[in-house]
């Protein structure tokens, strides 16, 4: 067996119709590895809101490495407004956070959404505006501790997603 290195690698290099909206995330790491995460899943787009660091911030360059440049993006103010809009072009809004009314995310069919939003609240308040979301889905906890680092839970999402979809938009 050996280890590949990244020159000997190739991967399919397919984008999904998935964007994320980061709902004030305010760490730097945070920022920069929902850009690599994103990356990797082939997602289309990430909106930033306005209070979060930038792309500019060092952290979040040392963090997503080359992947900046790699995936669209956005900056918004207004979080209900970013979120109706999103509606109205044929989203399904999809927080993953712990409600009374989450889906376990293995149960969820994402396969009937044409197009989705996966909504990652901040780490300290979670989504400003629950009531504004089409569905929460959930993802199962075994430990004592009741959430984990929001990237990881994108992480997992965007596994979950992508490979209950399988039908990218386009090949890049």
């Amino acid at each position: 067996m050996k280890q590949l290195q990244h020159t000997e690698i190739e991967n399919s290099q397919q984008q999904f119709p998935i964007t994320i909206v980061c709902d004030a995330i305010r760490t730097p790491e945070n920022i920069g590895m929902c850009f690599r995460i994103a990356e990797s899943f082939g997602v289309a787009k990430i909106y930033l809101h306005e209070t979060s660091p930038t792309i500019e911030n060092r952290i979040v360059k040392k963090t997503a490495r080359n992947t900046l440049t790699q995936i669209t993006h956005e900056t918004y103010t207004d979080f209900t407004q970013i979120i109706n809009q999103l509606k109205t072009e044929g989203n399904t809004i999809i927080g993953i956070e712990i409600t009374d009314q989450s889906i376990n995310i293995q149960e969820f069919d994402f396969k009937v959404h044409e197009k989705i939003v996966l909504l990652l609240g901040s780490e300290r308040n979670g989504i400003e505006n629950i009531n504004l979301v089409d569905k929460t889905v959930a993802i199962p906890m075994y430990g004592r501790n009741s959430s984990m680092n929001v990237i990881h839970s994108l992480s997992i999402a965007l596994y979950e997603v992508t490979n209950q979809i399988k039908k990218p938009i386009k090949s890049i």
